[in-house]
């Protein structure tokens, strides 16, 4: 409730005029100073906690319920009401609340009408997150998780005290980082709301989840959701990262890791289709790990100039298929005649020689690291992740 209040507090100063959020069977939730035009409904609704059911129908009956956007009700002198400015509160299309200001003294200009409307979204967001809670508040659910993840061992006791997660099952841990390059706060909203859509339908695996600021975390009991799900959820293209189940939360934080890893394997490596499990990264696990690492030099010119594309997309994919010529002609689509052209192409550009294994084994490790690092981003071809 703290977040509540804080947010309504925040708000208030920033539009200048006081305010009420109200669940969506009108019983007040939070309030700031009531520093403006006040009328005897909005104090005996302080006072009580709630509306009068009079007043309620009167408010029903000008539409609050079913309006899409912000709406202007009407005073109504017979019952000590004054004009308001009613912002529907919605998450996933469901009504949570109403955000409630007096419209009188002066009346609240259209642009703070759509500045308070903009900032609904979050204030749906901290309303869910309280009907979320399992006997365990949803702020010290969300500290709770972060300690988690921070590999902390009193997290895991508090969540599986207060019923937030079974002591006795695995955990798993799955990472949905966004496409977009620049994290935001819009972003950052669209994964919170992606994240408990899905966690309504998922009660029986005991979700809990955590949004940073530039991917979002989900921590399921027993089994992991399926990524296509996920995806799913998101409201925004993400790409997911899959970490092995460990047999208790204390060890939370090491799945969490890999689920890391494994999504940005995933972002840099578009064959993989935008998910990646840890488990089956193979090579790739032990890539990410290494600290500017040094690149073939005979492929430094190649990887700096697009027209060299095709040839490095061949040699991935002949690398990856073993060297073998027929298997590598068939995932291309490409003449036998062809294929030794281009691979003959690469052993002069790049000073190399592809019957060296020793050179066949850097050439391929530089292509890999190459594409963790942006400096090679080849077309999505059959065989060449």
């Amino acid at each position: 409730m703290a977040d509540l209040q804080r947010a309504v507090d925040e708000l208030a100063a920033r539009l200048g005029r006081p305010l009420l959020l109200e669940d969506r069977v009108q019983r007040v939730v939070a309030y700031s100073e009531q520093n403006g035009a006040m009328d005897d409904i909005r104090r005996d609704s302080i006072l009580r906690r709630r509306t009068t059911p009079e007043v309620r129908q009167w408010l029903r009956s000008a539409g609050v319920h079913e309006a899409p956007g912000p709406i202007r009700t009407p005073g109504a002198p017979h019952l000590g009401l004054l004009p308001r400015v009613c912002v529907p509160v919605r998450h996933a299309d469901g009504l949570l609340g109403f955000l409630w200001f007096i419209d009188a003294e002066p009346p609240m200009p259209d642009a703070l009408v759509a500045e308070a409307a903009a900032a609904a979204p979050g204030l749906a967001l901290a309303l869910y997150h309280e009907s979320l809670a399992t006997g365990l508040a949803s702020h010290r659910e969300l500290e709770a998780v972060t300690g988690l993840l921070l590999g902390e061992l009193d997290a895991a006791r508090q969540l599986i005290e207060a019923g937030a997660f079974p002591q006795a099952q695995a955990v798993i841990v799955q990472v949905a980082r966004p496409r977009a390059a620049e994290p935001s706060d819009p972003l950052r909203l669209a994964l919170e709301q992606g994240l408990l859509a899905l966690r309504r339908r998922l009660s029986g695996h005991h979700p809990l989840h955590l949004v940073r600021y530039d991917h979002a975390v989900l921590l399921t009991a027993g089994a992991p959701v399926s990524p296509d799900e996920l995806h799913a959820a998101m409201p925004v293209p993400v790409v997911v990262g899959v970490g092995r189940a460990r047999p208790a939360l204390t060890e939370a934080a090491e799945s969490y890791r890999e689920a890391r890893h494994a999504a940005e394997v995933a972002a840099r490596v578009p064959g993989l289709g935008g998910t990646a499990e840890w488990a089956r990264l193979g090579v790739y696990r032990m890539l990410t790990h290494l600290p500017d690492p040094e690149l073939h030099p005979g492929l430094e010119g190649l990887l700096g100039d697009a027209q060299y594309l095709p040839l490095l997309e061949t040699l991935e994919t002949y690398l990856d298929l073993a060297g073998s010529a027929v298997a590598t002609s068939k995932a291309l689509r490409l003449h036998r005649t062809s294929l030794y052209y281009r691979l003959q192409r690469v052993e002069e550009l790049a000073r190399t020689d592809l019957k060296d294994g020793g050179e066949r084994l850097a050439l391929h490790l530089s292509l890999k690291l190459a594409r963790l690092s942006g400096r090679y981003l080849p077309r999505d071809m059959p065989g060449s992740t």
